[in-house]
C-alpha cells in the first residue's frame, strides 16, 4: 500500500498585499541567579514581579567621570534567586508545550553573559530538572496512550513527513529488530547520570488532547560552532583532538583528525528553514528522549575559562517535532490523507554566553570561539533592532538574517508565525555590571518586536469519540466471548430449545417385555404414542397458524418499510435539492467573499497610499508653517527695526533743524550787534573833535615787510611761561570717548579742547564705547583762507537691540584760528597817499575789529577767534 505523504505544517506563505493578522509581542522573562559567595557585591536588585534595578558597583563612577545612575528594566515577569524550576516551567514553557500538541510552533531560548545560569535553566541539575526534561515529560504524559506504533510516521529529507501503512511500518520494525544496533526503546535501566533530572513527580500534562489522533515524537540535536552547524546525534567518530586552522579560520584535514561534516541550511516549499541531513530520532518515552539528548550533550563543545569552569563554546539547539494524524471513521487505522497530517516543532535553544576576552583571558582557539559567539549574538541583536524599527516606524529595511547561521535558522519564527519566548539570565555580581547592562537593554528592546499569532489547524470533519467507541466495542465482544467460553454457534441454542420442548411431552412408559404373555406394556405404549401424535399435530397446526400470522406481519412490515423508504427518499431528494441550493449559495457567497477580500485589499492599499500622502503632506505643512512663522517673526523684527530707524531719523532731523535755526539766530544777532557797534563808533567819531583825534602810527614798514604768519605766536623771550587754559566741556560730569585720529596736527594754541576723565582713542572701538555714554571726534581740515579749522563732533552713545553700540551726533563745535595781519585792508595801495577821510575810516575799522576780537564787548562766552555754531543739547527734565 502506498504511503501518504504530508508537508510541513506551516501557515501559507504570506502575501505582501494580505491584511496583517493578529500579532503577539515576544515574551521576555528575567531570571536572577544566586551569588556563588554571600560576600560578593551585588549590582542587581529585584524591585517587584516585573521590574529589576541595576546600579553601578562601588567605585565605578570614579572611573567613569562621576556618572552614577540607577536604571530600572521591566519584563513580562521577573524570577528571583529563590525561584524553583517548576515555577519557571509553568509560566514560561508550559504554554509552548500546549501549543505544540495543538499543532503550533514555538521557540524558547536563554540569553545572557557567560556564567549566568543559562545551561542550568535549560537542562537542570540532579534532583531538579530544567525546562527541557520537563517539556519532554509533559509531552509524553499527554500523548502517552495515543502514540502511534513506531515507523507509522516517517520523516523525509525535505522537512516533510510520510504516513506508512501498517504493513510497511511492520517491515520497518522487523528490519530494525534484525540489526545488531542496540535499540533505544523498550524497558531498560535508566542511566543514573541523568536519572534524577527526568524523575519529575508532578505529572504535568495537557488537559484537552484530541483523543482521535495518533502522535509520534521526533527529536534532533545540533550545535552552531564558529558559525558552522554540526549534528550532535550523528553516528560518526567525534575526536576531541583540536584541528589545525588555516588563515581563513576553517579546519584543515590531517592524518590524525577528521572533523565532523558541517550541515547546510535549506528552505522548504513552505519557507521553513531546516538543517539538511540532520539526524532525527523517533522516541516513545521521556527516558528515551532524554537519553538521546544526553548523548548529544556529551559531544557539545565546552571549555574552561577564567569566568566559567564549563563554559559553552557553541549554541545548542534541541528540536522536538510532533507528528499527528487523525484516525479513520472506524477508529482503527491512521487516516491516509496528507491534508490531515500536522507537524509542529518546539525549539529549545541554549545560547552561548557573551564574554569579554580581557576578562576571560582567552587565547588561540578560545579567542576565535569568543569572537564568533559575540558576532552571532551581535547579528541577533541587529536583526531584532531592524525588526523593531520596521514594525514601529513602518519602514521596509532588509533584516540581515543570513549574516549568521543562528538567525538564519530561526528566520521563519520572526517573519512567519509562532510563539517566541526568551529567558534573560543575569548574574548579580558586580564584576558583570557592564555586560549585564548591555543584556538588559537588548532584552527590553526585544519585547517591542511582534510575531504573528499561530492559527488553529482545521478540523478533520469526522465524528469525535470514534477511538473510544471502537475500543468499547472490542471490550464488549471480548467479554461475551469470555462468558461463552469460546466460539458458540446456534445449534447449541436449538438443542436446548428442543430439549425443553420434549420435556413437555408425556413420558414414555417402560418398553421392556418380560413375559411373552404380557399384554399391558404394548397397549400403554400405543396409547402414549397416540397422545404424543395428537399433541404434535396440535403443535404443528399452531405452528402453521403462527407462521401464517408472522408472514402476514412481515408483509405488513415490508409494506410499511417500503412506504417509509419512499417517504424518506422523497424527503432526501428535497433535502438534496436544499443542500444543492445551499451549496450554490455558498459558492456564490465564497465568490462574493473573494471579491470583497480583493476590494478590501485594494482599499487597504489605497488607504496605505493615502496615509503616506497624508503623512508627507502633514510634514510639508508643518515645514511650511514653521517657515511662515519664521518669515512673520523676521517681518516683525524688520518692522520694529524700521520703526526705530524712522524714530531715530526723525529725532536727528528735528535736532538738526533746531540747531540750524539756533545758529541762524545767533548769526543774525552777531550781525546786528556788529552794526550797533559800528553805529556807536560812528556816532562817537562824529561828536568828537578832530584836534583830539590821536595820530595813527604809520604802516609803511608793515607794508614793506609783511610778517610771516605761523600756526601759533612765538614765545616772548625772557617772559614767564604762560599757563595754558583748557576749554572745559559742558558735559564734564559724564564719561566721554575722545576720538583723536593720528593724522591730526597740534595747534599749540592757548585754549585747547579738553574733557576730563575721558578715554582717548586713535580709532573708535566697541569696547571703549561700551564704557562711556558720550562721544567726541576731533576733525581737522584746511579752510578757504589756508588756516587749519578744527571741528569737535559730539554725540550720545546708546545700546542697540542687537547688543552693539551706536552713536547719535547732536552738535558740532568749530575751532578756527585767524591772524590779524593777514586780513584784507580797505585802504588804497602804498604808492598812493590816502585821503584823510580814508585813513580815518581804515583806522576806525581796524580798531573796531581788534576791539571786538580782543575785548569781546558783546559778552560772548567764547574765546578769542572761536565761533560757536551749535545749540547745546536740551536735556530731559
Amino acid at each position: 500500500m502506498k504511503a501518504a505523504r504530508a508537508k510541513t505544517p506551516r501557515r501559507p506563505a504570506l502575501k505582501k498585499a494580505s491584511p496583517p493578522g493578529p500579532k503577539d509581542p515576544v515574551g521576555v522573562y528575567c531570571r536572577v541567579r544566586p551569588l556563588s559567595c554571600p560576600d560578593q557585591e551585588c549590582c542587581i536588585e529585584v524591585i517587584n514581579e516585573s521590574t529589576v534595578q541595576i546600579h553601578p558597583p562601588d567605585g565605578y563612577r570614579i572611573f567613569r567621570n562621576g556618572e552614577y545612575r540607577e536604571t530600572q528594566y521591566s519584563f513580562k515577569e521577573v524570577f528571583g534567586t529563590l525561584v524553583a524550576q517548576k515555577e519557571l516551567f509553568d509560566v514560561v514553557a508550559k504554554p509552548l508545550v500546549e501549543d505544540l500538541i495543538r499543532g503550533k510552533n514555538g521557540l524558547l531560548f536563554t540569553y545572557g553573559v557567560t556564567g549566568s545560569g543559562k545551561t542550568h535553566t535549560m537542562t537542570g541539575s540532579p534532583g531538579d530538572g530544567g525546562l527541557l526534561p520537563r517539556c519532554l515529560a509533559m509531552i509524553f504524559n499527554s500523548i502517552g496512550p495515543f502514540q502511534a506504533k513506531r515507523f507509522v510516521f516517517k520523516l523525509d529529507d525535505k522537512n516533510g513527513v510520510d504516513v506508512q501503512c501498517e504493513v510497511d511500518a511492520l517491515l520497518e520494525r522487523q528490519k530494525r529488530d534484525a540489526t545488531p544496533v542496540p535499540k533505544t526503546s523498550g524497558k531498560r535501566q535508566v542511566d543514573p547520570e541523568f536519572a534524577d533530572m527526568i524523575n519529575v513527580q508532578d505529572h504535568c500534562k495537557v488537559e484537552e488532547v484530541d483523543e482521535d489522533n495518533v502522535y509520534s515524537v521526533f527529536v534532533s540535536y545540533i550545535e552552531i560552532y564558529n558559525n558552522y552547524i554540526y549534528d550532535l546525534l550523528e553516528e560518526t567518530s567525534f575526536d576531541l583532538i583540536k584541528p589545525k586552522w588555516n588563515n581563513c579560520n576553517t579546519p584543515v584535514r590531517n592524518g590524525d583528525f577528521i572533523p565532523p561534516q558541517s550541515k547546510m541550511l535549506r528552505e522548504d516549499q513552505n519557507h521553513n528553514m531546516y538543517v539538511m541531513g540532520c539526524t532525527e530520532v523517533e522516541v516513545k518515552s521521556t527516558e528515551e528522549a532524554f537519553e538521546v539528548f544526553w548523548k548529544g550533550q556529551k559531544k557539545r563543545r565546552i571549555a574552561n575559562t577564567q569566568l566559567n569552569r564549563e563554559s559553552s563554546r557553541s549554541h545548542g539547539v534541541f528540536m522536538i517535532k510532533l507528528a499527528q494524524a487523525p484516525l479513520d471513521a472506524d477508529g482503527d487505522n491512521v487516516l491516509q490523507e496528507r491534508e490531515q497530517i500536522t507537524l509542529s516543532q518546539l525549539s529549545l535553544v541554549d545560547l552561548a554566553g557573551s564574554e569579554r576576552t580581557n576578562r576571560t583571558k582567552a587565547e588561540g582557539n578560545r579567542l576565535r570561539e569568543a569572537g564568533n559567539i559575540n558576532q552571532s549574538l551581535m547579528t541577533l541583536r541587529t536583526c531584532i533592532e531592524v525588526l523593531r524599527e520596521n514594525q514601529k516606524y513602518g519602514t521596509n529595511k532588509m533584516v540581515p538574517y543570513r549574516d549568521s547561521k543562528l538567525t538564519h535558522l530561526f528566520k521563519n519564527y520572526f517573519d512567519g508565525e509562532g510563539k517566541v519566548r526568551m529567558i534573560v539570565c543575569v548574574n548579580p555580581k558586580a564584576e558583570d555590571y557592564e555586560e549585564s547592562l548591555q543584556v538588559m537593554r537588548f532584552a527590553e528592546m526585544t519585547q517591542e518586536v511582534e510575531v504573528a499569532r499561530p492559527v488553529d489547524r482545521p478540523l478533520c470533519g469526522l465524528t469525535p469519540g470514534r477511538r473510544f467507541r471502537n475500543q468499547a466495542f472490542r471490550e464488549e465482544l471480548a467479554r461475551k466471548l469470555e462468558i461463552r467460553g469460546g466460539p458458540i454457534n446456534e445449534e447449541t441454542e436449538e438443542q436446548s430449545a428442543s430439549e425443553i420442548l420434549l420435556q413437555n411431552f408425556p413420558p414414555l412408559p417402560s418398553c421392556e417385555l418380560l413375559d411373552i404373555n404380557d399384554d399391558q406394556t404394548l397397549p400403554k405404549l400405543i396409547e402414549v404414542l397416540e397422545e404424543r401424535h395428537k399433541l404434535r399435530q396440535k403443535l404443528s397446526e399452531e405452528f402453521a397458524r403462527n407462521v401464517l400470522t408472522f408472514r402476514t406481519a412481515l408483509r405488513e412490515l415490508d409494506s410499511n418499510i417500503m412506504s417509509k423508504e419512499n417517504y424518506v427518499q422523497g424527503k432526501l431528494s428535497e433535502k438534496e435539492k436544499i443542500i444543492t441550493g445551499q451549496k450554490a449559495e455558498l459558492e456564490h457567497l465564497e465568490k462574493k467573499i473573494k471579491t470583497l477580500e480583493y476590494k478590501v485589499e485594494i482599499l487597504e492599499k489605497t488607504a496605505t497610499i493615502y496615509e503616506e500622502d497624508k503623512r508627507h503632506l502633514q510634514q510639508e505643512l508643518e515645514s511650511k508653517s514653521q517657515k511662515l512663522q519664521r518669515q512673520v517673526s523676521d517681518k516683525r523684527r524688520l518692522e520694529a527695526r524700521l520703526q526705530g530707524m524712522v524714530a531715530e531719523t526723525t529725532t536727528k532731523w528735528e535736532k538738526e533743524c533746531e540747531r540750524r535755526v539756533a545758529a541762524k539766530q545767533l548769526e543774525m544777532q552777531n550781525k546786528l550787534w556788529v552794526k550797533d557797534e559800528k553805529l556807536k563808533q560812528l556816532k562817537a567819531i562824529v561828536t568828537e573833535s578832530k584836534s583830539e583825534k590821536p595820530e595813527r602810527p604809520s604802516r609803511e614798514r608793515d607794508r614793506e615787510k609783511p610778517i610771516q604768519r605761523s600756526v601759533s605766536p612765538p614765545p616772548v623771550p625772557n617772559a614767564p611761561p604762560v599757563r595754558l587754559r583748557h576749554r572745559r566741556s559742558r558735559s564734564a560730569g559724564e564719561r566721554w570717548v575722545d576720538h583723536k585720529p593720528p593724522s591730526n596736527l597740534p595747534t599749540d594754541t592757548v585754549m585747547q579742547p579738553h574733557v576730563p576723565h575721558a578715554i582717548t582713542v586713535a580709532a573708535a572701538s566697541e569696547k571703549a564705547l561700551a564704557k562711556c555714554d558720550k562721544y567726541m571726534l576731533t576733525h581737522q581740515e584746511l579752510a578757504s583762507d589756508g588756516e587749519i579749522e578744527t571741528k569737535l563732533i559730539k554725540g550720545d552713545v546708546f545700546k542697540t537691540r542687537g547688543g552693539g553700540q551706536a552713536v547719535q551726533f547732536t552738535e558740532i563745535e568749530t575751532l578756527k584760528q585767524e591772524s590779524p595781519t593777514g586780513r584784507k585792508r580797505r585802504s588804497s595801495p602804498s604808492n598812493a597817499d590816502p585821503p584823510e577821510d580814508a585813513a580815518d575810516s581804515e583806522w576806525t575799522d581796524v580798531e573796531t575789529r581788534c576791539s571786538v576780537a580782543v575785548e569781546m564787548r558783546a559778552g560772548s562766552t567764547l574765546g578769542p577767534g572761536y565761533q560757536h555754531h551749535a545749540q547745546p543739547k536740551r536735556r530731559k527734565p
